[in-house]
């Protein structure tokens, strides 16, 4: 199960605070939720303390986010090698 809950930051700025686990179908809402944010025009933060484990589509994902300059924050020691592998 993954938790999702956002956090205003500005009109131009949000923060979704991700937590449990980022696999199977929470991938895909995940995405959606991200897409609407960033559809809109918004600057987008992933705040991943509360996530403890991601799948490879979630590492999928979260790269390519990244890559459209989305900041992922507060990564545990655990997603921060897989991001890096």
């Amino acid at each position: 199960m993954l938790k999702i809950a956002d956090t205003e930051m500005g009109p131009q700025a949000l923060t979704l605070r991700l937590e449990g686990q980022v696999i199977g179908p929470w991938v895909d809402e995940l995405r959606r939720s991200c897409e609407a944010v960033l559809a809109r025009g918004a600057w987008l933060t992933l705040d991943l303390a509360g996530v403890s484990f991601v799948d490879r589509n979630g590492i999928e994902l979260l790269l390519g986010l990244r890559r459209q300059q989305v900041a992922l924050r507060n990564c545990s020691g655990f997603v921060k090698a897989q991001l890096s592998a």
